[in-house]
Order: C-alpha cells, then structure tokens, then sequence
C-alpha cells in the first residue's frame, strides 16, 4: 500500500490498483472559512499536491460534506473525478441532489455499521464497513452534523486493510470498534479541534487520544493526518510528534509520519 497524505485530512491511498482519496481539500491558503454558530478558520497552508497531479480516482472516502476542512470548493469539484463517492446518509443526500453543488451520479451514504463491496475490473473487491465517529462532545451533534470512518478489506481477508478514522474525539463506541479492528494501516485524524467561542470544547483527538486509540486497534502502521494547514487545529505536527514520542514502544513504533506530498510504502 502507498500513501501520500496531500493536506489536512486528504490522503492518497493506493492499493492493489485501487485509488482511493481521502476527504478532498485542494483549495489554495488564505481565505477564511464560516463553521457553526458564528466559528470561522483560516487555511494556513495549500495542497501538497493538485488534482491534476492526482487525476481519476476509483472512490472518495468523504467522513462529512459540510465542513471546509474536509471538503472544500476545489475538493468538491474534484469529486467528479472518482467513480464512486463514500460518505454519511446526509452528506449522500446533498451531494447527489441534481440540484445541488455537485450532482454526482454514485454517492453512497453510510452510518456506521453499514457496508458497500465495491467492484472493478482486474481489482480484487473492496469492502467497505463504515466506522463510529463523535465530531465531538454528545451535546454538539446538532451543530457538527454525523460523521463515519471507514474499514477497507480486500477480497476475503481477515480483517481491514485500511482504516480511515475521521474526523472523531475519543469516546467508548470508537475504543470499541478499535479493539475489534486491529487493521495493516490506520490513518488517524488528530488536530484537537477548537474554536475560540466554545473554549475548551474539542473537536477531535489531540495525539494523546491517538496514543490510545492506536495501543487499542494496535493497527501496523499508524499515519496521521489533520494536523496542519488550518488556524483550528489547536495542535498542530510539531506538538502532535512530541507526545507520539513518548508513547509506549509499540505506539511508537507503528506511527510513521508521511512527509506532505511525498508517497511512502505502508503496511
């Protein structure tokens, strides 16, 4: 498997002959962007790769349509590129729409729990299963909308081959889907979320919550992702390194770090 991690959450995964995008964000630095209940960031740092470098792909693993940070306006058009686009029942239903601001003709929306098997020529079949995810605490749901990670297994394996968590904080039904896991790679959305107005609040795991969750699904290898290029990602790769560091050998041995924009060989 070769990952290249583009930016914030978005990642190239290549695997078997599957291209597999995770949460596009190809839209250039600079412009700030509105989230719920008056919470804005900036994006600091650009795409380490375009889409044109990227081109077509075979699926987009989209953990929620309906903030910037994972699918921004050049992310959505780049979804005309992938043949199949993977997200929540919401997000399917507002990126089909022909209405809408994309129209795609294969959105497939999941909750957790739900799987799809998907086919193509001279590739064996991907199963994907739809993981638990909290955009954090149970309170704000109303406000951050669902969310699901997503589970890959090739052919009749055993168990994943993938793991994409989304954009989640810890919480019980994640340690518990983890320990059932135990996947070749995990890409881990850290970033310890947070907005000004609502203070202590996070959004998503800070790499203490990674530590955990790793040590629990105990995948291979462990690559992070969202934890840089925007101003809410209240920790960021420098800080989110150190902690990774002082993890318990095994944790520390399975995190490797994807430099942006450069592919490296996993699992």
């Amino acid at each position: 498997m070769r990952v290249t991690r583009i930016g914030g959450p978005t990642a190239l995964v290549e695997w078997e002959g599957w291209r597999i995008l995770t949460d596009p964000t190809f839209d250039p630095p600079g412009r700030t962007y509105s989230f719920a209940l008056g919470t804005s960031s900036r994006k600091t740092t650009g795409p380490a790769r375009s889409l044109d470098d990227i081109g077509d792909v075979d699926v987009v693993l989209l953990s929620h349509h309906h903030h910037a940070d994972n699918l921004d306006d050049s992310g959505r058009v780049g979804l005309a590129r992938a043949a199949t686009v993977l997200t929540t029942r919401a997000g399917a239903k507002a990126l089909s729409a022909p209405s809408g601001p994309v129209g795609h003709p294969d959105v497939r929306g999941l909750a957790a729990g739900d799987s799809v098997t998907l086919t193509a020529q001279d590739k064996p079949a991907l199963t994907v299963v739809a993981t638990p995810c909290r955009h954090g605490a149970p309170f704000t749901r109303p406000l951050v909308g669902p969310v699901v990670g997503f589970a890959l297994t090739l052919g009749d394996a055993a168990r994943p081959g993938l793991w994409v968590t989304g954009d989640t904080v810890l919480y019980d039904g994640l340690r518990r889907a983890a320990a059932a896991m135990r996947p070749d790679v995990a890409i881990v959305h850290i970033g310890a979320v947070k907005f000004p107005l609502t203070g202590p609040l996070a959004y998503t795991m800070d790499a203490a919550a990674a530590v955990e969750l790793i040590a629990l699904a105990e995948p291979g290898t462990a690559v992070p992702v969202h934890v840089e290029g925007w101003s809410h990602f209240s920790e960021q790769e420098a800080a989110a390194a150190k902690v990774f560091e002082s993890a318990e050998l095994t944790v520390r041995e399975s995190v490797r770090w994807a430099p942006l924009g450069e592919p490296i060989e996993v699992g």
